[in-house]
């Protein structure tokens, strides 16, 4: 009867490790932290092509089920940058956000992340200057 015994809080032992285990797991594609929110979005982001190099800065919100909530607000864009240049780069901003979503949020991170603010700065890589020689 003894033995019967430690055989049942074995097995309920196993199941609750492995509960709480399954739990804590965070698959891969599952964004577990706020640096995994942004490396996301660089993962998501394509520069427009025909447009001059400048910077954007967007505020974004998203929802438990990692939706954006309400509008993308952009709140900074390079000076120097035209009228078309802020349209192509607030498209490209858009299009990088719906590739992006929903954020695949772990449990943990959707209570984190629900309804903050992210302030997501976008940047298309300016030329490298062209290398000079060295002498002999």
């Amino acid at each position: 009867m003894a033995c019967r015994g430690n055989r049942i809080v074995l097995a309920a032992t196993a199941l609750l490790l492995s509960l709480s285990s399954a739990g804590a797991q965070v698959s891969p594609e599952q964004v577990n932290t706020i640096r995994e929110v942004f490396a996301r979005l660089r993962s998501c982001w394509m520069p427009p092509s025909r447009a001059n190099p400048i910077d954007i800065t967007v505020i974004v919100s998203f929802n438990r089920a990692g939706e954006i909530l309400g509008h993308p607000r952009v709140t900074y864009e390079s000076a120097e940058a035209t009228d078309n240049d802020r349209l192509l780069y607030r498209i490209a901003v858009m299009e990088a956000l719906q590739r992006c979503t929903p954020m695949p949020f772990t449990e943990t991170m959707a209570g984190a992340a629900a309804g903050r603010p992210f302030a997501v700065q976008f940047r298309k890589p300016k030329p490298s200057p062209p290398a000079i020689e060295g002498r002999a």
